[in-house]
């Protein structure tokens, strides 16, 4: 296991976006074999380097972490308030919103493409452009990759039940905001309405038992949040603390407010993909800048109305997953950390705060006294 401590390292930048060195370093220890290195290769644009340390080949599951070749968020992104404050001590009133795509996974019949296999010993590289999926301005930025990863052995395409963390190491740049702006991704899709008028038939059906179910649990699971079990809570977000239990009540608060109506709500709801973001094992996708949230053909075909089983997925936590993901329902909004059971375990109590899949996890989990 490789214990990533704190380092200060010197590295040159370009000189085309770039006046100075960043600052670079790692805050804290995390043990894990995964060491993730990001280094900047142009106007908030990373080389991101994965390598397995361990002596043990692991299958990497990909979808919504840095390894996704799609435009979901790979990296937080915060204002520096100063040079020597540990990245851990940022607040989310400092972080640069997301506008890519967040995307819900089915965890069975998973495809080989969900997957990364990662030998023992080798090293994996990627490349992140943060500019594509972020509001830049001409400032200095801090950016940072972490979250946790599930895998399994190498060969196998069963949805994994453990996980590694990883914190990469922190950069601290200067950003070209106007360059940075040309490179931003236009994900379509213009605001109209909330369920959306070519809804209809068995979908339609199905979205409004959804938002009905999702209402119901999502207001047990606020109340559970407030004053319920204190060591269920500490199982899924890792801490008891009041503030935290009040913040994580009222966010599940405000989606049981937003699923009790299918016409006069924030979110922008799709019942079908009216682009081409629906991909294999993909349910269901929130697009962060305009509110939206799009549910996939198998929203419909590879989940239940609700779950008997405990940590198991099903269309009314799902829904709760990605209403979490909309700012316009609850800022700040929640990210993909980790997806499943055993990689919401892995999160610290900063990371399970905002992350998606623990809210629809801890509402199954109230639901079913799991």
């Amino acid at each position: 296991m490789l214990v990533l401590t704190q380092l200060s390292l010197a590295l040159s930048v370009l000189s085309s976006y770039a006046t100075a060195s960043p600052l670079n370093r790692r805050d804290d220890i995390v043990e894990t074999p995964l060491d993730v290195t990001i280094i900047p290769i142009g106007n908030a644009v990373f080389s991101a380097k994965v390598t397995n340390t361990g002596s043990t080949d692991l299958n990497l599951f990909a979808y919504g972490t840095l390894l996704d070749s799609a435009p979901v968020e790979k990296l937080n992104v915060y204002n520096v308030p100063d040079a020597s404050t540990k990245s851990t001590d940022y607040v989310q009133a400092s972080r640069i919103p997301f506008t890519g795509i967040l995307r819900t996974i089915v965890r069975t019949n998973l495809s080989a493409e969900a997957f990364i296999p990662l030998a023992a010993g080798a090293t994996y590289e990627t490349t992140i452009d943060a500019a594509s999926v972020h509001d830049f301005d001409s400032e200095t930025y801090a950016f940072v990759a972490e979250g946790a990863i599930p895998y399994g052995p190498i060969g196998t395409t069963d949805f994994p039940t453990v996980a590694h963390p990883y914190r990469s190491n922190l950069v601290a740049i200067p950003v070209d905001g106007p360059a940075a702006r040309k490179s931003k991704r236009d994900l379509g899709l213009e605001a109209r309405a909330k369920v959306q008028p070519d809804c209809q038939g068995t979908n339609l059906a199905a979205m409004n038992t959804a938002l009905a179910n999702c209402a119901k649990l999502a207001s047990a699971a606020a109340t559970a949040a407030a004053s319920g079990s204190a060591a269920r809570f500490n199982e899924y977000f890792k801490t008891t603390d009041a503030t935290v239990r009040a913040t994580v009540s009222a966010r599940l608060a405000a989606v049981a407010k937003e699923c009790s109506t299918a016409n006069s709500g924030i979110v922008l709801y799709y019942c079908i993909d009216p682009q081409t973001y629906c991909k294999p094992n993909v349910v269901a996708y929130t697009l962060a800048g305009s509110n939206t949230v799009v549910n996939c053909p198998a929203y419909y075909t590879a989940l239940p109305p609700l779950t008997d089983v405990c940590h198991n997925q099903d269309e009314a936590t799902t829904t709760i997953h990605e209403f979490t993901h909309v700012t316009a329902v609850f800022a700040p909004k929640t990210q993909d950390n980790g997806y499943g059971y055993a990689a919401a375990m892995a999160l610290t109590s900063a990371l399970a705060v905002l992350n998606a899949d623990t809210y629809a996890l801890f509402a199954n989990a109230v639901l079913l006294n799991c």
